[in-house]
This record gives C-alpha cells, sequence and structure tokens, in this order.
C-alpha cells in the first residue's frame, strides 16, 4: 500500500489539503499541484492549461491516482470570467484526463450538485439522474464530468475515471471567503458590530458537507477502484453529500447557537432568486449517495454543530 502515490490538483484549496492529508493519513505518497500557493516541493507549480507542465508533473510524480479539485467553484467569478472558469474547468480537465488515461492513471474529478436544477419536488438526484444546471458554473463543470469520461472511453480505459459529485464545502479554512459556509461565520461576527441588519437567504436548502469527510471517501474510492480487477462494471458517476439540511439563514443561526452570539441583525430572506440576478441558485439539489453505498464505501459524515464546536473551541453547555 505505502507505494501508492496520489496527485492532488488545486491542493492548496479548501478541499484539496484535506484530501492530500486524507491519503497522506492512510500511508499513501503524497504529492500535489497548485499555483499562487504552490511550495515547488510537495506542492509543485503547474498551470493546468500548459500541457507540458502537466506532462512534466505526471512523469515527476508517477501517481497511481489523480484526484482533480482544481476548478473555478464560485458561480459569481464564473459569470465574471466565463472564458477563464471554461479553460480551467473545462479545457484543462479535459488535457488532464488525456494524459492521466495514456498513462492507465485513475482519476477522480470532483463535480457539483449544481449541475443540476434543483427545482422543487425533484431531490434527492440519484447519480443516473438528468443533469440541467440552471447556471454557468454548473455548465461548466458538466462539461467538464463529459469531457473527462470522454477521454477515458476513447482511450478504451473504462471505469479508470469517476466523477464524484459533492455539495457546498465547509471545513478548516485560511481565510474564510475560502467557502461559502465559513463566510457566513464572518457575518455572524458582523453582525454583532455593524448597524445594519443582513439579509440572509432562506429559500434554497443547503447540505453542507465536511471537506474532511470528502478526503476519507476520495480515499476510499481510489482503493476500491484499484483493487477491482473489472473497473468497467464499476459506476462513473458518484455522489456523496451530508444529510445536514440548512438554509444559508439557518446556518448564520446554528453559529450564532455555537457561538453565543445574537443573530437578531441577520433578516431572513425568503423571496427566492431575483429574476434579475446573473447567477440563478437551484432551490434543492441534495444527492443521493446510494451509488456509494452500493459500493460498500461509508458515507457517513461528521455531525455539523459538533465539528464547528471543535474547531472554534466553543464548548459551552
Amino acid at each position: 500500500m505505502a507505494n501508492r502515490t496520489v496527485l492532488v490538483t488545486g491542493a492548496t484549496g479548501l478541499l484539496g489539503r484535506e484530501v492530500v492529508r486524507s491519503f497522506h493519513f492512510n500511508g499513501w505518497n503524497t504529492k500535489g499541484t497548485g499555483y499562487s500557493r504552490a511550495d515547488g516541493v510537495d506542492i509543485l507549480k503547474v498551470d493546468l492549461s500548459n500541457e507540458s507542465e502537466v506532462e512534466n508533473a505526471l512523469g515527476e510524480t508517477s501517481p497511481q491516482v489523480i484526484v482533480h479539485c482544481a476548478a473555478q467553484r464560485f458561480p459569481d467569478k464564473v459569470d465574471k470570467d466565463p472564458e477563464g472558469a471554461k479553460a480551467l474547468n473545462v479545457a484543462a480537465s479535459r488535457s488532464l484526463a488525456s494524459q492521466a488515461a495514456a498513462r492507465d492513471i485513475f482519476l477522480i474529478y470532483i463535480s457539483t450538485d449544481y449541475v443540476f436544477p434543483g427545482v422543487p419536488g425533484e431531490a434527492p438526484y440519484e447519480n443516473d439522474a438528468v443533469p440541467r444546471p440552471t447556471n454557468l458554473y454548473g455548465q461548466t463543470k458538466l462539461d467538464g464530468e463529459k469531457v473527462v469520461l470522454e477521454e477515458y472511453e476513447k482511450a478504451g480505459k473504462k471505469g479508470f475515471a469517476v466523477v464524484l459529485r459533492v455539495p457546498v464545502l465547509y471545513g478548516k479554512a485560511e481565510i474564510p471567503s475560502e467557502s461559502a459556509v465559513n463566510t457566513l461565520m464572518d457575518s455572524v461576527w458582523k453582525a454583532q458590530t455593524e448597524g445594519a441588519s443582513v439579509k440572509m437567504d432562506h429559500w434554497a436548502l443547503r447540505y453542507p458537507t465536511c471537506t474532511e469527510d470528502i478526503g476519507r471517501v476520495c480515499h476510499d474510492v481510489s482503493s476500491k477502484y484499484l483493487d477491482t480487477a473489472d473497473r468497467g462494471s464499476l459506476p462513473t458517476i458518484l455522489q456523496f453529500s451530508s444529510e445536514d439540511k440548512m438554509t444559508k439563514y439557518e446556518i448564520c443561526q446554528r453559529f450564532g447557537e455555537i457561538m453565543g452570539l445574537s443573530t437578531d441583525k441577520i433578516e431572513a430572506n425568503t423571496e427566492g432568486n431575483d429574476p434579475n440576478a446573473s447567477v440563478q441558485r437551484p432551490y434543492d439539489c441534495h444527492l443521493s449517495t446510494k451509488a456509494l453505498k452500493d459500493l460498500g464505501i461509508d458515507v457517513s459524515t461528521c455531525d455539523f454543530t459538533a465539528w464547528w464546536r471543535r474547531e472554534l473551541g466553543a464548548f459551552r453547555k
């Protein structure tokens, strides 16, 4: 086992750091790629849109597994720079998959629940449900899923790549803006001092999922697929999610309880999407984890409140 190597793209990001940690904890050789925060030792500085840099990184690390976390994953940023988002989420993913398939490397492409429209009454979505993204971010990630699986099909390597869809993430953040959930803790702190009240969405249902749990699932999926002789019989699309169902407003309320802070200044906004907003948010994209369970993968998740109490040292009676 110790001689297995994983290469994690986006290894300096919120999810990438935990994926690296999980494989390392399980005795793998771990290497990552990053860009602005790469140290050049454990984290190689690689521009994923540069094929020769990707080729060098694969040659240098010789991984059995790649977990492709690198992405533009903020819907508003995708809208502001659609070409940049497509270059990273789609074109770079295709190029990486093509090179990885040629080397028989097993690849996990991290995708999103936003590939689904999330209209009331449809969730939970099974892994074979038909995706219909409502915003450009979801569309670029869906296009990324397709090109990755296409490249492996083309190389005759079905089962050597899987898509892993996940919902909104939280975890140990270097800065709150790394996570749409961690940012809400910031909002609760700001509401203590700033005069004006803060409007917070109390319409869209979210299932915040801890990066530590996703790291574990990436490791377990990799081991399962590498140890299966007939990988072609295994699913190519998997989904993982916690069952903690909350609106952003409810997450703020929960943070207030954990920290003993007032949430009086945080107002519930139940209006749903502003029809004029460029990014339309789905109502409920809850992902079914059935395909993972059928593989015998542990889909348990840490308790949201317990994790945050531990993280913040907020142990109150």
